[in-house]
């Protein structure tokens, strides 16, 4: 019986580090994804503005996910969206907006990633990329634990 809950704690240690991973490559695939989309402009406001949007949105939850692993996809969904409305809110303080004209560059960076401007659109966004990591997670919680790694990420 002993030995049984050693191997069970390892599986589920192995198990911890494998799901850790699988959230860490995301996470670098989403950073560089939200650097792509405003670097590159096509004109099309969907791809330039919101899909970053969604993309901030969904690092969030990931970040949060790595490090909240014993929360339901729901809860974790939850915090990160509260944590998006409040920065969404806070900039309608113009605090952000006031950064962003400051002549230190990590402070016109912080303001960068805050925001500047409130968008009811810009939460809409925030959903629809928190939903998309939300659906993503019960579909890797749905997985047969074969071995296999399903979500391997070819680079």
């Amino acid at each position: 019986m002993f030995g049984f809950v050693l191997f069970s704690e390892m599986w589920e240690d192995l198990l911890f580090q494998r799901v850790f991973q699988l959230r860490f490559q995301r996470l670098t695939c989403i950073i560089a994804a939200g650097i792509i989309s405003r670097i590159v402009h096509t004109g099309w406001i969907v791809f330039d503005k919101y899909l970053g949007d969604a993309l901030y949105a969904a690092m969030a939850y990931t970040l949060l996910s790595c490090f909240a692993r014993d929360r339901t996809a729901w809860w974790k969904a939850l915090l990160a969206m509260l944590a998006m409305t409040a920065i969404e809110l806070f900039q309608l303080t113009m605090f952000p907006a006031q950064l962003a004209a400051s002549p230190n560059l990590l402070v016109r960076i912080v303001a960068r990633l805050l925001g500047t401007q409130f968008s009811f659109l810009d939460l809409f966004a925030y959903g629809i990329g928190i939903l998309s990591m939300v659906l993503l997670d019960r579909r890797m919680e749905r997985q047969p634990r074969s071995g296999k790694c399903v979500w391997h990420v070819p680079f």
